[in-house]
C-alpha cells in the first residue's frame, strides 16, 4: 500500500502510467472487449469498472492538452450519434477529475480497435455494461 494513491491501481497499472511518455495511449475496456489479443500488453482489473479505473488513472496521469481528441470511446454500432450510458459517466469523471477536461471523442469500433492495438498497454475491466471503452491520451506533468 501507498499513501495518496487509489489501492485499486495494481502494481503493474502504476508501472505502465510511470512508464509511458507524452503522447503514448492507454485503452481502459470492458469485459467483451478482446483485450488478450489486440496487440499490447493486457493488464487485468477484473474486480473493478471502467469508471473506477478511469477515475484513479485520472488522478495521476494528466489528458494531453496539446491535441484535440485526448479521449476517445467506441461508437455505438448501427448508432454513431448514441452516447451511451457509461460514456457519459466517463465525460462526468473527466470533467470532475482530470487536470485538463476534454470532450470525448468517439471512435467507430474497429477504428477503436485499430487505435487501441497502438496503445502502450490495454487494461481489461470486469465492466459488464455495453460500450464501456475508452482510449486516453497521456499530457506532459508539468509540476
Amino acid at each position: 500500500m501507498l499513501l495518496n494513491i487509489d489501492p485499486i491501481l495494481s502494481p503493474e497499472l502504476l508501472y505502465a502510467l510511470r512508464a509511458m511518455g507524452h503522447g503514448d495511449e492507454i485503452a481502459l475496456v470492458d469485459s467483451n472487449y478482446p483485450a488478450e489479443s489486440c496487440g499490447p500488453a493486457c493488464i487485468r482489473a477484473d474486480g473493478s469498472n471502467v469508471s473506477e479505473i478511469l477515475k484513479a488513472v485520472l488522478t495521476l496521469m494528466p489528458l494531453d492538452s496539446f491535441v484535440p481528441d485526448p479521449a476517445n470511446s467506441m461508437q455505438v454500432v448501427g448508432d454513431p450519434k448514441a452516447i451511451p450510458d457509461t460514456v457519459k459517466e466517463f465525460q462526468q469523471i473527466i470533467n470532475d477529475t482530470a487536470e485538463n477536461p476534454t470532450e470525448i471523442k468517439s471512435l467507430e469500433r474497429y477504428d477503436f480497435y485499430e487505435r487501441a492495438a497502438k496503445c502502450f498497454t490495454v487494461v481489461q475491466t470486469g465492466e459488464r455494461r455495453l460500450y464501456g471503452n475508452i482510449i486516453l491520451m497521456k499530457g506532459v506533468v508539468t509540476l
